[in-house]
């Protein structure tokens, strides 16, 4: 890469179609533990660059409320948190539901 694309910005598609190339490459794990540490790298920069892109994008998001006396629309910026669902932080599986024991049939073991 020269030093005139890694200086100029990425849009949210290039950053992520590159991350998801990166991706590739290291679920195949065929080009060494060097380049896949590189590829580590430049994948957690490009995240970063994705995370920095849509929390750019929520605040220019306005939500419609309403309309003013003379046909205006009116908004307010837009909450993500109001409407965000709790998930489950990346990395941390949820347990699976805890069976009861099997019943006891009445067959003694000896």
């Amino acid at each position: 890469m020269t030093a005139d694309a890694e200086s100029a910005p990425l849009s949210f598609e290039a950053a992520l179609a590159e991350l998801q190339k990166i991706a590739a490459r290291l679920e195949d794990g065929g080009n060494g533990l060097e380049q896949g540490l590189k590829d580590f790298g430049r994948g957690v920069e490009l995240l970063q660059t994705c995370y920095q892109l849509l929390d750019a994008a929520e605040l220019q998001i306005e939500q419609l409320v309403g309309f003013d006396e003379n046909g205006n629309p009116r908004t307010t910026p837009f909450d993500a948190a109001a409407t965000a669902q709790p998930t489950t932080p990346a990395g941390k599986r949820r347990a699976a539901p805890r069976r009861a024991a099997p019943p006891n049939l009445g067959f003694d073991e000896e």
